[in-house]
């Protein structure tokens, strides 16, 4: 699953909103995830921004950013209609209650949340699919948070590095098989890298999930926009991970070279004769070389006939046969 990940890049807009879940389907997103803010449930009003926004307040950002109800029902729609998944990850357990009234049917679960474990409980409890990002937790935190989760939810562990942008050295690649390891669980990866080859590479790694920041245009307002991705290029990753996911798929087995059967012939070599050799002669290695097409005695094989009588008189440049030796 490849999520589009639209946090609030909407700005509070309910078009903009609307015409981006729209958008992701189009550029190859199984899934849209937004984020439900309730200011007052969530933070205090003094509560520091982030280094990598600071226009504004986060608590009048998030109130203003906010949707009701009944348009978090309508977003819902247009997701189903789009044929993506709808998804919004929780800040507090009131933003939990709301996404209950309109029937979401899976949770993620940002990083900052992992170790509020009343969310945690309020959401395991609730028996739905859940994404766990992993962000900025320690394996303690996270052996916590998936200890709650885990026995009664469809878990999929998030690797994420909770930094806006991540650079390539901090993306933890690692991660994503220690976290299968730990926990015998699905695992995914949210990306804050800039570019293609991690979320890719993840996805060769084991990842089952895949999310990305989205964005109409890297110079919108908000918190996420510069680091998030334009449609082109989320498209050109989502396809790039789906063929990814497709081999993998589908074993090779090594030793099946029915493929290969006439390239074989085409490109390996055969035993030849180097010179005119007479009946009888003993065959020493000044007598062959090794020649293209691949359909007489394999080069693999020369050991095997040095020292052999040849029975027919040959010219140079001849395919040597079983048969003309014993």
């Amino acid at each position: 699953m490849i999520i589009a990940e639209i946090g609030s890049i909407h700005d509070g807009s309910f078009g903009n909103a609307k015409k981006i879940i729209k958008l992701a389907s189009e550029c190859g997103a199984d899934a849209v995830k937004f984020q439900t803010h309730i200011s007052p449930a969530e933070t205090l009003k003094n509560a520091q921004t982030p280094n990598y926004f600071n226009e504004e307040p986060r608590f009048e950002y998030f109130n203003r950013t906010s949707f009701t109800v009944t348009e978090w029902k309508q977003l819902k729609k247009i997701a189903d209609e789009s044929r993506v998944l709808f998804l919004s990850s929780p800040f507090s357990i009131e933003a939990v209650d709301l996404l209950e009234k309109i029937n979401i049917s899976t949770y993620k679960i940002p990083s900052g949340e992992v170790t509020n474990l009343p969310l945690l409980e309020k959401i395991a409890s609730l028996g739905k699919p859940v994404l766990l990002s992993s962000g900025m937790s320690n394996w303690d935190e996270l052996d916590l948070a998936v200890k709650i989760i885990k026995n009664k939810c469809d878990l999929t562990v998030m690797q994420c590095s909770s930094l806006y942008p991540c650079p390539l050295d901090q993306v933890g690649l690692n991660i994503i098989t220690e976290i299968s390891e730990r926990y015998k669980t699905k695992v995914g990866f949210s990306d804050h890298t800039l570019g293609l080859a991690a979320p890719i590479a993840a996805a060769a790694l084991g990842a089952k999930v895949i999310e990305k920041h989205f964005t109409f245009s890297k110079h919108m307002y908000g918190s996420d926009a510069k680091n998030s991705m334009e449609p082109q290029d989320f498209k050109l990753m989502s396809n790039a991970i789906n063929e990814v996911w497709n081999m993998k798929k589908n074993p090779v087995n090594k030793n099946n070279n029915k493929l290969y059967s006439d390239t074989k012939i085409i490109f390996q070599k055969s035993i030849v004769t180097s010179t005119s050799i007479k009946k009888n002669t003993i065959l020493e290695m000044k007598h062959i070389s090794f020649k293209k097409p691949g359909n007489g005695i394999p080069a693999s094989s020369y050991k095997d006939i040095i020292g052999k009588r040849i029975l027919v008189d040959c010219l140079p440049d001849q395919i040597l046969k079983k048969e003309w030796l014993e």
